[in-house]
């Protein structure tokens, strides 16, 4: 699986990318927006993560896919990309994003989800949309507002962050193929 923007490679995750995924997890300020994302992140952990990636179909028949997102000019994986919990009958799908923060503030965040939109409503056929983001992300909460995504809900202390072991609030966001297409 192989997706391309401007900058940007979304693909499947390879062994070699190892060493890439643990500088961009092993970061408190990335892995603490994330639910199950351990801090500390190890080798151990990327190992695990990777051949799970690596031995699940990865075609969506399993209900998803989680992609690395390699910036093309330097070769580097600098985060990861999900659309998961595909439902085909529903036709919706959730998924997450993550860059390593060395990588912030260049618009790669958002090049890649518009990309995974893009995706999910043209080559999967999906109607609907639902992500999220823990209270107090506001760079998550700003990037999906930009792409269109509307606050639907808060599920309240929704998860045990791994990396923190706080209870966080999780915002409900979603957006809807018409609502994308109006803003194409």
């Amino acid at each position: 699986m192989i997706l391309e923007t401007q900058r940007l490679i979304i693909r499947s995750w390879l062994e070699k990318d190892l060493d890439d995924l643990v500088e961009g997890l092993n970061n408190l300020n990335v892995s603490r927006w994330m639910a199950f994302v351990p801090f500390p992140y190890t080798k151990e952990d990327a190992e695990r993560w990777i051949s799970y990636c690596m031995n699940n179909d990865q075609d969506g028949n399993k209900g998803g896919y989680e992609l690395a997102v390699e910036l093309k000019s330097a070769h580097k994986v600098i985060g990861g990309v999900g659309v998961s919990g595909i439902s085909k009958i529903h036709g919706t799908a959730t998924g997450g994003i993550w860059i390593n923060e060395s990588f912030h503030g260049h618009g790669y965040g958002k090049e890649t989800f518009a990309e995974k939109i893009r995706f999910a409503f043209e080559d999967l056929g999906l109607r609907k949309l639902e992500n999220g983001f823990f209270t107090g992300n506001e760079a998550s909460k700003r990037m999906q507002e930009g792409l269109g995504y509307r606050i639907e809900g808060i599920r309240r202390k929704k998860y045990r962050c791994m990396a923190d072991g706080e209870l966080k609030d999780e915002v409900i966001t979603g957006l809807l193929k018409e609502e994308w297409i109006r803003r194409l």
